[in-house]
């Protein structure tokens, strides 16, 4: 069955209805700190790695490459967490992360702003103004994250398959429409053609974090694609001793059937 990610603004409910769903559907529930924690595996920090997916870069930060590390190793992460499907995603840009992976469904969470408040101070334990100040800065940096990174406004309805504003929704309805529309529409069944994709971009997202890691490549930035086993490798190379680099790494990672490199572009031997 599907996989469902769910985007929502800071204390909109929106981890309440992803455990609430996945008992009903009887999925998996995974949010971002289980998708850090498996992404620092590969040696690197969790504290950088939260703050490559909460805040957005600085002008300088745009200049430098540890970000990309970062957050190829969160998408490689996440792409091996849900490729087998019945899994819940709540956490910032799944849908955004995911995207080329199949078809995945998209749900949007809106919640009033008192709902929001109540919720912030009951949980963080802040006052009122504290709490308002806390949810604008969360949700302004959530903007900047994925238009910097994306080209996209995160609350845009169209980025989404369904948007549920719990104005006047229970959290009970909103959790027995989500699995309603899971269990009826066809588009998001988890059928053979839609494991293939999944597979396909995780296969994808180990090779591109393989070369983000070693060292010789890990200067380097490049968009990987797969589809079964055959991965195509694109990005410009400062020399052209690095391809075979980069078939090395490529060709070394498991599930890769054969290497592609005609996208990668380096200067001509004079």
């Amino acid at each position: 069955m599907s996989v469902v990610t769910i985007s929502r603004g800071t204390m909109s409910g929106g981890k309440l209805i992803a455990e609430q769903l996945a008992a009903e559907l009887g999925f998996r529930c995974v949010d971002r700190d289980v998708i850090v924690e498996k992404a620092a595996a590969s040696g690197v920090s969790q504290d950088e790695l939260r703050d490559a997916l909460l805040k957005p870069p600085t002008l300088l930060e745009r200049f430098q490459h540890k970000r990309y590390l970062y957050l190829t190793l969160i998408q490689a992460a996440l792409a091996e967490e849900v490729k087998t499907g019945r899994v819940i995603y709540h956490g910032n840009a799944g849908h955004l992360l995911l995207k080329g992976g199949g078809p995945v469904f998209r749900v949007r969470i809106i919640a009033p702003m008192e709902f929001r408040i109540a919720m912030t101070e009951q949980r963080l334990k802040l006052e009122r103004d504290q709490a308002i100040a806390y949810i604008q800065k969360m949700d302004e940096h959530r903007r900047k994250w994925t238009q910097y990174l994306y080209g996209v406004d995160w609350t845009d309805p169209s980025l989404y398959d369904m948007v549920i504003n719990l104005e006047n929704i229970t959290l009970a309805d909103a959790v027995g429409s989500i699995a309603y529309a899971v269990r009826r529409q066809p588009c998001f069944r988890f059928d053979g053609r839609c494991q293939s994709m999944m597979e396909d971009l995780a296969l994808a997202c180990r090779v591109k974090a393989k070369l983000a890691l070693d060292q010789a490549t890990a200067h380097l930035e490049f968009e990987i694609t797969a589809h079964e086993g055959r991965v195509a490798v694109t990005g410009k190379l400062p020399e052209p001793r690095l391809i075979a680099e980069v078939r090395r790494i490529a060709e070394g990672v498991e599930g890769v059937r054969a290497v592609d490199l005609s996208g990668l572009m380096a200067p001509t031997l004079a």
